[in-house]
């Protein structure tokens, strides 16, 4: 046989809300609760939603890019120092500083 537990049933607990400071009134075997958030404050209804960032989506993402800009300088690099040596060549620079090495 199942024993009565000693839970008191509150027809009229009172919930508020510690964000907002709203105040409802519902039925609860609590008499007084308090909540963070509630409908009237909670960013999904009032549609000021914000990005919760739970799986570091936002690192992984910057990392990814930091890569992508640190390649993209090296390449710039590698092409202005092409283009460097191009000019040198054309003017026969590169040419004397060779013979230099060589010798």
């Amino acid at each position: 046989m199942a024993q009565k537990s000693d839970v008191t049933y509150h027809a009229s607990s009172k919930v508020k809300c510690v964000n907002c400071g709203s105040i409802y009134t519902f039925g609860s075997t609590i008499e007084d609760l308090s909540v963070e958030v509630c409908g009237n404050c909670h960013p999904f209804y009032t549609g000021q939603d914000t990005v919760l960032d739970t799986t570091g989506r936002i690192e992984k993402f910057q990392a990814r890019l930091a890569k992508v800009q640190q390649a993209s300088d090296n390449s710039n690099k590698k092409v202005k120092q092409r283009r460097i040596r191009q000019s040198l060549s054309d003017l026969g620079i590169e040419d004397e500083q060779k013979e230099k090495q060589a010798a």
